[in-house]
């Protein structure tokens, strides 16, 4: 996830694309640039790592006069984070930005050279300026170039070019990604959020997917809706909470995770390309390591790996696993799973199975972080920086990297088909789409979190993948609310815990149609009978609950996974909201921990 800005206008048009970028350096800060056309002079600055290196490299330049600016902060998806991937990317006389994924930019790519250009990037955005100064030569039009460009392009993107041949205007494309426009006393103004237009515009437009213009036809355009946020109001874009943000944002972080890795029927993995085939020719086992809500995500991957790759596959808590002794074996493939990157446990039992000759594989959401960079490779998820402490859709993008790593691996070894990949391919879409959440769904939540305020504990029961979502369901209540609260599977809980239950107890049952749903039923019935409080959360109904979450229709459980997911996200954000609780900053917690 990267952050645009733009500005045409007569202003000092440095301070307002640093001050915009400043405001989106949250939505990532492994490099930024900016571009400003004036006087017919194009001049690029870029710097790798936090906003403050562009800051001094531009210290002695200023831009006063008409012009025009654009920006951007970037969050590494295709090539590393250097100074030849930082945006802006410049072709002859002409400059853009770029926030999403081109997913079929390498045969785009492969075109452009064929026709002579060059390139000086690894990233997916420098074909479109190439791309736009080829189609010039036949046209002869800029506008009509940029049309042509744009409907070249698979993917969701946000797209901001400026160009000498065009001088008094900044060029737009919206798909898929978030694009604001609004014009001021001073200018027009672009964002990928409202945060960077605070105190400049009067008016704003929400760009639609499929938007291509000009900032010469604002005039043109609407809905225009009046604009006079506050700065933390616009960072949360209108949420009452970051977490109640990023809870929301899942559905779009998700479909960037899977671009250029799943798609017409294929699935590829070219950062770990590598490893695939070593896999099928020697490891035989799978480690995977990981702390709190990432341990849970392994535990998802645990069965999806098992499942649909074949290959034997234990989780393990780093913290446990540093200390216990471990037997590793030379075929075995570790696999360290982290939001930062910098979890100190984590990044310490890498290094010990590393020292034992492991290869190990990274699925972290910070490029370059340490944990990165010790690892062999590494799969990033694509979350964006997430501000609420209590993780969400990091949480989310994990299971999806390792739901892509399962269905990767289970092609390289031959155990899934074309048939079968175009099945996941299916399955991942609507998983995605089962993401979105529906107002009547977050009403009915908030409505029904009133009852759940008082009593002496949950349990969160599930079975399969099921029982690692009751775990991080148990955890979200927990992080938040401080309430106590328990994940187990189902079939144990006459085992030992259904001597806890009685009315007071409330009971959070995860129930999938299409994954041992008699099974669960039956077990959630003889804690029914015992007069537990049931919430049952299914597609469809179960007549003993005492609340009803229904889901939309699932055609498959890991869909039917990543709905309950979202309830119970909400379900902890909503008890905590009644209870008075901070939600983003819970007590006790860190975002990153970083000590042992």
């Amino acid at each position: 996830m990267c952050g645009i800005v733009g500005y045409v206008g007569n202003n000092e048009k440095k301070q307002i694309i640093l001050g915009g970028l400043r405001e989106l350096e949250y939505r990532g800060y492994d490099s930024a640039g900016m571009a400003v056309l004036a006087d017919n002079v194009l001049h690029s600055f870029k710097a790798v790592g936090k906003l403050a290196n562009l800051e001094n490299k531009t210290t002695h330049f200023s831009s006063s006069g008409f012009g025009l600016a654009i920006g951007h902060t970037r969050w590494a998806t295709h090539g590393k984070p250097t100074e030849n991937n930082a945006h802006p990317h410049a072709g002859e006389f002409s400059c853009v930005v770029h926030n999403g994924i081109i997913e079929n930019y390498k045969e785009l790519r492969a075109f452009l050279e064929s026709s002579g250009y060059t390139f000086l990037s690894q990233t997916d955005t420098e074909i479109i300026v190439h791309l736009f100064e080829e189609n010039l030569k036949s046209l002869q039009d800029p506008k009509l170039a940029f049309e042509a460009t744009i409907s070249k392009f698979k993917g969701a993107f946000a797209i901001l070019l400026i160009t000498k041949v065009a001088p008094d205007r900044i060029f737009y494309a919206k798909n898929a990604a978030p694009l604001i426009i609004g014009k001021g006393k001073d200018g027009i103004y672009f964002g990928s959020s409202d945060a960077p237009l605070i105190g400049l515009v009067d008016e704003v437009v929400y760009l639609e997917d499929g938007a291509i213009g000009d900032s010469l036809g604002f005039a043109d355009l609407t809905p225009k809706v009046s604009f006079s946020h506050n700065r933390i109001y616009a960072q949360k874009e209108g949420f009452r909470y970051f977490m109640e943000k990023e809870i929301y944002e899942q559905d779009r972080v998700l479909l960037e995770t899977m671009m250029g890795r799943v798609g017409e029927g294929d699935v590829s993995l070219d950062e770990i390309d590598e490893i695939g085939e070593t896999l099928c020719e020697k490891i035989d086992q799978i480690t995977i390591c990981a702390c709190g809500t990432s341990y849970h995500a392994g535990m998802v991957g645990k069965y999806l790996l098992e499942r649909k790759a074949r290959i034997r596959t234990n989780v393990v808590i780093a913290s446990e696993f540093r200390y216990a002794k471990p037997i590793l074996g030379k075929n075995e493939l570790f696999i360290a799973i982290s939001q930062s990157g910098e979890t100190a446990d984590t990044l310490e039992a890498l290094k010990l199975a590393k020292a034992q000759g492991l290869k190990i594989l990274a699925i972290c959401n910070v490029d370059n972080s340490s944990i990165i960079r010790e690892s062999h490779y590494s799969l990033l998820t694509r979350a964006g920086m997430e501000k609420g402490v209590a993780s969400t859709k990091a949480f989310a993008t994990q299971v999806m990297v390792l739901w892509i790593l399962s269905v990767f691996l289970g092609k390289k070894k031959g155990v899934i088909d074309q048939k079968g990949i175009q099945s996941e391919e299916r399955a991942m879409i609507s998983a995605i789409n089962a993401t979105k959440v529906q107002p009547a769904l977050h009403d009915r939540i908030k409505r029904l979190s009133k009852r759940y305020l008082h009593g002496h504990g949950f349990f969160f029961i599930g079975r399969d993948v099921f029982y690692p979502l009751a775990l991080e369901g148990a955890l979200k209540l927990k992080e938040i609310s401080y309430l106590h609260a328990e994940g187990y599977p189902s079939g144990e809980m006459k085992h030992g815990p259904i001597a806890l239950v009685d009315s007071n107890l409330f009971t959070i049952a995860l129930m999938p149609k299409h994954l041992l749903f008699d099974k669960i039923s039956s077990n959630v019935e003889e804690l029914s009978a015992r007069d537990a409080t049931i919430c049952a959360i299914s597609q469809d109904d179960f007549t003993l609950a005492d609340d009803m979450v229904r889901i939309a229709p699932a055609q498959s459980y890991m869909e039917e996974f990543f709905a309950m997911m979202v309830v119970l996200q909400l379900l902890a954000l909503e008890i905590a909201v009644r209870l008075g609780n901070d939600v983003d900053m819970p007590r006790n917690l860190a975002k990153s921990v970083t000590v042992e």
